[in-house]
């Protein structure tokens, strides 16, 4: 089987999977209130990344079911259109929307901290 037939059919199969178990439901609940983030919000979202995020895009972020998340890979996009993304999902590709589980300081936390390398596990985000 080649690998882009096998990864048509996991798509497939995340895409029912997320359907019928939403991912991070439990892990997500916001206390973010117009820009500020706490320790406890960072060390919340670093989790969310490395777990939720992690699921898809490779525990390290180097990418897996979904595209990597690595510095490399996302120095030429936009800081804005990767919020969207990350607010408003992708359907196409079994991206889960995070609006309502997410605030927009949230996403914005998240891009920054994505482009910037996450830091070893153990490590302050």
């Amino acid at each position: 089987m080649k690998w882009s037939s096998l990864k048509m059919q996991l798509l497939g199969i995340a895409k029912v999977v997320m359907a019928i178990f939403p991912i991070g439901v439990s892990v997500v609940v916001s206390s973010a209130q117009a820009g500020s983030l706490t320790k406890a919000d960072h060390r919340r979202l670093d989790h969310l990344l490395r777990h939720d995020c992690g699921s898809c895009h490779g525990m390290t972020m180097k990418g897996g079911l979904g595209p990597a998340l690595s510095p490399e890979a996302l120095h030429e996009r936009d800081d804005d259109s990767l919020v969207e993304m990350i607010l408003s999902g992708n359907p196409e590709y079994a991206m889960p929307a995070w609006r309502g589980l997410l605030e927009l300081d949230e996403a914005r936390w998240i891009v920054r901290h994505l482009k910037n390398g996450l830091p070893k596990i153990g490590q302050q985000p």
